[in-house]
């Protein structure tokens, strides 16, 4: 690994997490191939890792030093879990992706059932890509863009860094900070037993996220032996992912539009220590459930709040991915050029996903840090565009042969899942006496009741 690199990332990632005081020492970095990018995709990779990995040693008040395999971290952000003698399932529905529009290009994100509607009621249906293909050549850029949102989808048309940074939402997010930390309500002492093998036993974390980012935290911290809840709504499903996010947690399906599922949700609320959510900006406030609300039914909550787009500027409640990010503030514009290619060039992964979620980690255990410390909650905002801007200002330094598998990757045993079997890579990141490690399999939506 280019060393400058790395500590540059690490000394904004750890500011962003606890401020202007000295960094804690970097981890050891220990096999370092690298994605083959424009951007420092693998140092980001590893140096997020640590950074949970870190604020893991901080709670448990651990000296520990704190290592991280650059190679294994990068494939955590591929995926952790293969099935065995079975496909994995398709990552994109099959209108997914990027098409030339009569002035440049256009990216479409119709996995989700109602997104794909959406994108249909504004482009018509069609039979296959090809032919939605000769539509959008049809229409200019910005025009398509703005009728898919107001319909209800999500698309992104591909600016460059320049473009972005002149457009009104890049310039909201260039003033926001990695992590936007404010002081929640104070509470009675918690006496978690924090034991340096399963720190966060005992510790109850609602989860209210979907997709990626939000659901990389709250795997981390059921690795940590947290008594993870997640809540989906009625007929929600990633079948892409269940197998690789849900591992170490429980489901429920809970509707928060009816009167009944606002009061399980009253209920959960009241007995958590942490809440991961990734709803846009104003879906809880609507809800009856804004920041202050959800302090004063959980006094001392540590409150982890993600979106896509920033928390200001005409962008914050605007429906967004990771692909989307990087189509419109000039990551893939940026590789289109680095690879000399004629089409949007994206990184690797959807890095800007599981970087966030790494660093939504790293805010709860700051979160809980801070409780034991001070009596006090806390409330921390992050958004995929804030971290895609901490990517931009590391290119890459140099050519890479890319990321390989190693037979020593994998746990030694094998993951049974409602789908079958598989195999899940072994933790990134060591800590000495504290491994990371999920107890139970993947599981469905709906598999656990909505209780503690």
């Amino acid at each position: 690994m280019d060393y400058p690199l790395a500590a540059s990332l690490w000394q904004q990632l750890w500011q962003g997490l606890r401020g202007p005081q000295p960094a804690a020492a970097a981890p050891v970095f220990l096999d370092t191939a690298t994605f083959s990018s424009a951007f420092a995709v693998s140092e980001l990779a590893a140096t997020s890792i640590g950074l949970a990995t870190r604020a893991t040693a901080e709670l448990i008040g651990s000296d520990q030093p704190v290592s991280v395999n650059v190679r294994l971290a990068s494939r955590w952000f591929q995926h952790s879990f293969s099935p065995r003698n079975r496909p994995a399932p398709a990552l994109w529905d099959a209108f997914a992706g990027d098409y030339r529009s009569a002035d440049g290009w256009i990216r479409l994100h119709t996995n989700a059932p109602p997104h794909r509607a959406a994108m249909e009621s504004v482009l018509g249906r069609h039979a296959d890509r090809h032919a939605l293909a000769q539509q959008v050549a049809r229409w200019q850029t910005e025009t398509l863009e703005q009728a898919i949102v107001d319909a209800g989808g999500c698309a992104a048309q591909m600016r460059s860094e320049k473009g972005w940074q002149q457009h009104a939402q890049g310039q909201a997010v260039r003033d926001e900070p990695l992590i936007a930390w404010q002081r929640g309500a104070a509470a009675p002492a918690r006496n978690w037993p924090m034991p340096a093998a399963r720190p966060l036993l005992g510790v109850r974390v609602l989860d209210l996220t979907r997709v990626i980012a939000g659901p990389v935290a709250t795997r981390f911290l059921a690795s940590l032996g947290a008594e993870v809840l997640r809540l989906d709504p009625p007929d929600w499903g990633e079948p892409t992912l269940d197998e690789e996010m849900s591992c170490g947690k429980r489901r429920a399906v809970v509707d928060f539009t009816t009167a009944a599922g606002r009061e399980t949700l009253r209920a959960l609320l009241r007995q958590a220590d942490v809440l991961v959510h990734g709803y846009r900006a104003d879906a809880l406030e609507r809800l009856g459930f804004d920041a202050e609300t959800r302090a004063t039914l959980a006094p001392g909550l540590v409150d982890i709040s993600l979106n896509a787009w920033g928390w200001r500027g005409p962008w914050r409640n605007r429906r967004g991915f990771d692909s989307l990010v990087q189509m419109a503030c000039g990551i893939a514009e940026r590789g289109m050029v680095w690879a000399a290619s004629d089409r949007p060039t994206p990184l690797p992964v959807q890095a800007l996903d599981h970087a966030t979620g790494y660093l939504m980690a790293a805010a709860a255990l700051e979160g809980l840090r801070q409780r034991r410390v001070t009596g006090y909650g806390s409330q921390a905002r992050l958004s995929l565009a804030r971290t895609a801007l901490l990517l931009q200002q590391h290119p890459s330094r140099h050519a890479s042969a890319g990321i390989s598998a190693h037979q020593h990757d994998l746990l030694p045993t094998t993951e049974l899942t409602p789908w079958g079997v598989g195999e899940r890579l072994r933790a990134a990141a060591r800590l000495p006496g504290t491994p990371q490690l999920c107890a139970t399999p993947g599981c469905e939506p709906g598999a656990h009741p909505a209780r503690w």
